[in-house]
């Protein structure tokens, strides 16, 4: 690991912390005009999320209606009831994703997959760049607003679900993280960018609570309309 990925690490907590540790969860309130144009407004507005920290899976509850909760794993997504009972479940969803675009429409399948993928690579992060097969290397520094943020290129294996295979980490100088860029394969390759702020600390570990994503345009610079996504974050619980 590069002294870069140490120092976001140590910063949040510390790998030997963040092992003691089975699951993550969190209640979540969800904006922005990306579940409206996916055609599924509302279905996870006020959610609780719980992620793996030792393998990769998802679940949040409620999924839509009370009573419904979902399960994503990477080659498995499903709607489950509160009993654990099986309502509907999609075996490689990624591969459903072929030949979208950002305005294409989700099923519900598909938006337990999208935001299973995304919640578990948020709450993980920067942890999962200790994980194997995950090489990170600096970058050339960024300056935005004034501040002056570290960079480390990140790249995923296949094993590791996650919104695309080439990421981009921004931290400033005590090794907290500020934004994170990446390209939602899934959705036609749309650039984002998702900055990230207010942390609070829990059982030892850092967590950010206010994140917002916007359009990325190519030279790196950041529409600041339309708010893609907005997730604030709250009882944030380590198990």
């Amino acid at each position: 690991m590069n002294s870069l990925a140490k120092l976001a690490i140590d910063t949040h907590g510390g790998l030997d912390r963040w092992k003691q540790f089975e699951t993550v969860s969190a209640d979540l309130a969800q904006g922005g005009v990306l579940w409206h144009l996916k055609s599924q407004a509302g279905t996870l507005d006020k959610t609780n999320v719980t992620v793996g920290v030792r393998s990769e899976w998802a679940s949040h509850s409620p999924f839509g209606k009370a009573g419904r909760k979902s399960k994503f794993e990477p080659g498995r997504v499903a709607l489950e009831a509160a009993d654990g009972a099986i309502l509907e479940e999609l075996r490689e969803p990624r591969k459903s994703f072929a030949g979208h675009t950002l305005e294409t429409p989700w099923t519900e399948l598909q938006l337990a997959y999208f935001a299973g993928c995304a919640m578990w690579t948020y709450l993980n992060l920067p942890f999962l760049l200790a994980w194997p097969g995950v090489v990170s290397e600096e970058v050339s520094p960024w300056k935005e607003n004034g501040e002056n943020w570290r960079r480390l290129s990140a790249s995923f294996p296949d094993s590791i679900a996650t919104h695309s295979s080439k990421q981009t980490l921004y931290l400033d100088e005590t090794g907290h993280l500020k934004r994170h860029d990446y390209d939602v394969e899934i959705a036609g390759g749309a650039p984002g960018a998702h900055y990230i702020d207010a942390y609070t600390e829990v059982s030892g570990i850092k967590f950010p609570t206010a994140r917002r994503i916007f359009v990325r345009q190519p030279d790196g610079s950041v529409n600041r309309e339309p708010l893609v996504v907005s997730i604030d974050l709250s009882n944030i619980q380590l198990r």
